[in-house]
């Protein structure tokens, strides 16, 4: 039996080529941010976690470019060896001080940190619990530990008690989404933060989605003020923070731990110095202009009620992440063809990265959108929604 013989029954992407519906790897021949150029055609983007705009801010612009100049393209090495910069160590101390903890720990990818972090922290005879819409990222960071991973129902607490009751007298680890990539819904912290603390177990949030959103950028547990009652918190660098990487913050001794023990950092390349300083500048950017992180609410909340007056479902959304819920597969592929063809560039959302028969749009915003932009999309969102008798 040949081992690619599943290569060659692989048919399903080459299917939607030819049907022209596929929606993976376009190519972008140049982006502004907001506006991307696709064939010679200028699109408005939402589909982008650029929730601040700040890929084209001068400064970060500019930091990016210093750092090339004075150290290369590349650290070339493991930060364990030859790939540590003073910066790195700057950067891990900024981000902690932001949100209220001791210490950092900065990783190539947001997707190594929560590999790293959960296969480093959850052994043999432990467990780790899982939302069960929570990133796939956290779901292989529990395949790789050696401890046993439960699920509980997409936030729901009565569930996550149970599950907790099942492993008393274990070590454990619960890890959410602060704020879900998807739905764009925030996780109720507050309970499950008491349920983790009836129940003895750590907790680790994932604020990929709500670093630089929530709470004058601070995240998930500043927005509810619980900073000091959540144990870990990761973030990434490639959405607000306008670069590449991902960094845990938590106490000194722990991220020590992590540091000593994560074989996705020990067995990486560092990140390379423009995207440490493009990360500093971002950071520096969101405490002096806050006016960007209230720009992107409140036009996550205008087309929130935009979208839901035209008689489209939004499902639980509380950020600048607004699903537009479809159900049927083809219908949400239907959609995205015809959106995109009237200049509109948003992702569609099908099994298996969605539940079956929940296939959605997912759109999301940018504090640099215009108000003319914005009810363009509105317009044209209604007008492609009536002529594929969505709404």
């Amino acid at each position: 039996m040949d081992l690619f013989g599943k290569c060659r029954s692989f048919t399903r992407a080459d299917e939607a080529r030819k049907g022209g519906y596929y929606p993976y790897f376009i190519p972008l021949e140049d982006t502004e941010g907001t506006e991307v150029i696709i064939n010679g055609k200028r699109m408005i983007m939402i589909g982008s976690n650029n929730y601040l705009g700040l890929t084209t801010h001068p400064k970060v612009r500019e930091a990016a470019i210093q750092a090339i100049r004075r150290y290369g393209t590349s650290c070339t090495g493991s930060r364990f060896l030859n790939g540590n910069l003073a910066m790195h160590n700057e950067l891990e101390q900024e981000l902690a001080d932001f949100v209220g903890k001791e210490a950092g720990l900065v990783f190539s990818t947001g997707m190594s940190v929560n590999l790293g972090t959960i296969s480093a922290l959850v052994g043999r005879g432990e467990y780790v619990i899982t939302d069960r819409e929570d990133h796939a990222s956290i779901i292989d960071g529990c395949r790789l530990s050696f401890g046993e991973m439960r699920r509980f129902r997409h936030n729901d607490m009565e569930h996550l008690d149970q599950v907790l009751a099942s492993t008393e007298d274990k070590a454990k680890l619960v890890v959410v989404d602060g704020v879900f990539s998807m739905g764009g819904d925030i996780a109720p912290l507050p309970e499950i933060v008491a349920l983790c603390q009836k129940h003895g177990a750590r907790l680790m949030v994932d604020d990929a989605h709500s670093m630089g959103v929530l709470a004058g950028g601070r995240g998930t547990a500043s927005h509810f003020g619980l900073d000091d009652q959540v144990d870990l918190i990761m973030a990434t660098f490639s959405k607000a923070f306008a670069s590449l990487g991902g960094v845990i913050v938590g106490s000194a001794q722990v991220i020590d731990y992590i540091k000593h023990n994560a074989r996705a950092l020990i067995f990486s390349a560092s990140m390379p110095p423009s995207n440490v300083a493009a990360v500093k500048a971002a950071l520096q950017v969101i405490k002096e202009e806050p006016e960007r992180v209230e720009r992107v609410q409140q036009i996550g909340e205008r087309m929130r009620a935009g979208y839901q007056s035209l008689g489209f479902s939004t499902g639980n959304s509380q950020t600048p992440i607004i699903p537009i819920l479809i159900g049927d597969e083809l219908k949400t592929f239907a959609f995205w063809r015809a959106l995109f063809e009237a200049g509109i560039y948003v992702n569609p959302v099908v099994p298996p990265a969605v539940p079956p028969n929940l296939s959605l749009l997912r759109t999301s915003y940018m504090a640099t959108h215009t108000d003319e932009q914005l009810d363009r999309v509105l317009d044209t969102f209604a007008q492609v929604g009536r002529q594929l008798d969505l709404i």
